[in-house]
């Protein structure tokens, strides 16, 4: 893990796995992201647009706000299992209840270890009942790639039906499409028959798109807005941005934006947020460790984790909101102090280009975790009052399915 080049922009202070571009793989979109005057940096071992010429992160981050904009997250690791024990397969080395998932369905689960530490955060999509499309970080492909193979070979020397395929980006590029406009335009694109009004939040189903065939659109994303996840072949994924673009509704984003975005939206960044050594509870994600698995009790990390459920945390990560005239923002590594003494540390900071204000989130002290709880800041060597606050930052408006 390193710090991130000086000479990148400040709004990217939450990426920790940023660089200046140097050697780096690209993705399907790279030469159009040059050509459409992105800002290109290397992220997770990828050369990926931070920005684009025609908007500031700041005007980017509001667009997706207000209309919509297009990520290329091509960099992620897409991954499809098969098999009938596919779903007990994957459930070995993660928190989620992916058997009781209804076909069509996904959510957002953990990897952990046997001291409870996370190891990754993912999607898990449950295409049928012998298959599993999953999208995990591009910083953590590796380990998730070892993660994934060891209990499918596990699996299949027990005599298991199981089997997995990694999606190369050569081959299947992932592009996200954000904001409160993006279904409006998606449907401008889509066969009369293809109904996404039926498509909820975490609702995943393969169309055409564009007149593209075989196109995967999920609903979900790292913005806290509306959106969708489409996965494409690489031959197609720039004429399907090009005719996302043809409105001129939609714009291109960058990671600067995408930073902003899910930093707002209360959303953790692996490898800042969280990491190995921090468990779920720690990182207020215990609702990710499903009912059934609480039960079963045969996930990675299950006693310590269920441990610290019953027995309680030494320090929880929290919202902050920073307060008072025009303080500077507080980024990663800010130490957290009340009473004179340090009490936690901030993992992903910066100004709120939505509230106007700056905020950040990290972990302090479980005593200290209440809302509306005072602390102070130190940011180069002086002090600045904060108080704990709710996440999300702003108002979530992901596509929920209405309750009967």
């Amino acid at each position: 893990m390193f710090r991130l080049s000086q000479r990148l922009p400040a709004a990217l202070g939450g990426l920790r796995h940023a660089s200046s571009a140097g050697e780096s793989q690209r993705t399907a979109l790279y030469d159009f992201h040059v050509q459409k005057g992105g800002k290109i940096v290397n992220f997770g071992g990828y050369a990926m647009p931070v920005q684009y010429s025609d908007q500031s992160i700041i005007a980017s981050h509001l667009h997706t706000r207000q209309v919509g904009s297009i990520f290329d997250v091509s960099h992620m690791l897409q991954t499809r299992i098969f098999g009938k024990d596919g779903a007990a397969c994957l459930e070995s080395v993660c928190t989620a209840d992916i058997l009781g998932t209804p076909d069509g369905s996904g959510g957002l689960t953990l990897f952990t270890n046997e001291a409870g530490g996370i190891l990754d955060d993912l999607i898990v999509n449950k295409v049928s009942e012998k298959e599993l499309y999953v999208v995990s970080n591009a910083a953590m492909k590796q380990q998730d790639m070892g993660i994934m193979s060891a209990a499918v070979s596990n699996f299949k020397a027990q005599g298991k039906d199981v089997a997995i395929e990694f999606l190369n980006p050569t081959d299947q590029s992932l592009v996200a499409v954000q904001g409160p406009q993006v279904a409006a335009e998606l449907s401008k694109l889509l066969p009369k028959d293809a109904a996404l009004e039926q498509l909820y939040f975490m609702r995943s189903f393969v169309t055409s798109l564009a007149g593209i065939p075989d196109v995967r659109i999920t609903r979900c994303g790292y913005t806290g807005e509306d959106g969708v996840e489409i996965s494409v072949e690489s031959s197609q994924v720039q004429n399907l941005t090009e005719s996302l673009l043809q409105s001129g509704i939609l714009k291109l984003a960058g990671l600067g934006a995408r930073d902003s975005l899910r930093l707002e939206a209360g959303l953790c960044l692996y490898g800042s947020d969280i990491d190995a050594k921090t468990t779920p509870v720690e990182a207020a994600l215990a609702w990710l460790v499903s009912k059934r698995r609480r039960t079963t009790r045969d996930f990675p990390g299950a006693e310590v984790i269920l441990g610290q459920l019953k027995q309680g945390v030494s320090r929880r990560r929290v919202g902050l909101q920073m307060l008072g005239a025009k303080p500077p923002p507080a980024r990663s590594g800010v130490a957290i102090f009340s009473q004179g003494q340090q009490v936690g540390q901030v993992t992903s900071g910066g100004p709120s280009p939505s509230t106007n204000r700056n905020i950040a989130m990290g972990y302090v002290t479980e005593n200290l975790k209440a809302i509306g709880t005072k602390v102070e800041l130190k940011v180069r060597d002086k002090f600045y009052e904060a108080e704990i606050c709710n996440m999300p930052f702003v108002k979530a408006n992901y596509y929920i399915k209405p309750k009967q």
